[in-house]
């Protein structure tokens, strides 16, 4: 796969929302007019397609190759667009560090400027597995909640990074408080600025909070992401941040 930039989107803890800021993020970068890869690389719930609503496509083949999905100048590869919905995968390692090997390696990306994983939560074989066939990593973006049960885990992800030298792009804080979308006021029902408080202490760059929106939670629902303005401006700041980190 040639890429110019190979990023990956991580967490120690699952349900903080790492396949929204990686479907969001990707869209954006291929609305900017960047060519982008996302693969989505949780083999027990992915949910890249229903994010962009296409859980109802197929992947097709060419020869020996995986045909991506594409949205523009978005290509997308989920597992999830070649099991049934509802069909679980009851795979041991080795199975499953084959199939991320050939939805990885098998696909026809071609040429991109940036290459998204979406990671599955944790830090054992599925993570390591795809940042050892990626090689280079140029960043990775972690995803945590404010509250100490999520920054708990969150470390460990730092931790696994740095080990890995993969170099760390910045913390997200996902979840940062509910907008009442009547009020306009925001409650934060999980604390408050745990992740920059995180960053702060690891020395690691904090690139942004993304509260509890229902919009967001719609947008997502109906496969229609980005909008609205306010969620698309969120996100946008975040992206300009991480094309200004890997610029440098």
């Amino acid at each position: 796969m040639e890429a110019k930039h190979r990023l990956i989107v991580l967490s120690g803890k699952g349900g903080v929302g790492k396949s929204t800021i990686s479907a969001n993020i990707s869209v954006i970068l291929a609305n900017k007019g960047y060519n982008v890869g996302l693969l989505d690389c949780d083999l027990h719930g992915p949910s890249i397609p229903k994010i962009l609503g296409i859980e109802n496509r197929r992947l097709m083949g060419k020869e020996d190759k995986i045909l991506p999905f594409e949205i523009g100048k978005l290509k997308v590869v989920s597992l999830g667009m070649v099991l049934d919905r509802d069909s679980p995968v009851i795979w041991r390692g080795p199975l499953k560090m084959k199939a991320l090997q050939q939805l990885l390696e098998q696909t026809e990306w071609g040429s991109l400027d940036y290459f998204i994983a979406d990671l599955p939560p944790g830090t054992g074989d599925e993570p390591l597995s795809i940042v050892q066939l990626l090689k280079k990593v140029d960043g990775a973006i972690i995803v945590t909640t404010p509250q100490d049960v999520a920054l708990q885990s969150v470390r460990r992800s730092i931790s696994f990074a740095r080990s890995l030298n993969v170099p760390i792009l910045g913390i997200i804080e996902n979840m940062s408080g509910f907008r009442c979308p009547y009020c306009g006021k925001t409650s934060y029902i999980f604390k408050q600025g745990g992740g920059e408080r995180l960053a702060e202490e690891t020395g690691v760059r904090f690139l942004g909070r993304i509260p509890i929106d229902i919009r967001i939670v719609e947008e997502e629902d109906e496969g229609k992401i980005l909008r609205n303005p306010d969620c698309l401006e969120l996100f946008e700041e975040i992206v300009k941040k991480v094309e200004g980190i890997l610029e440098e």
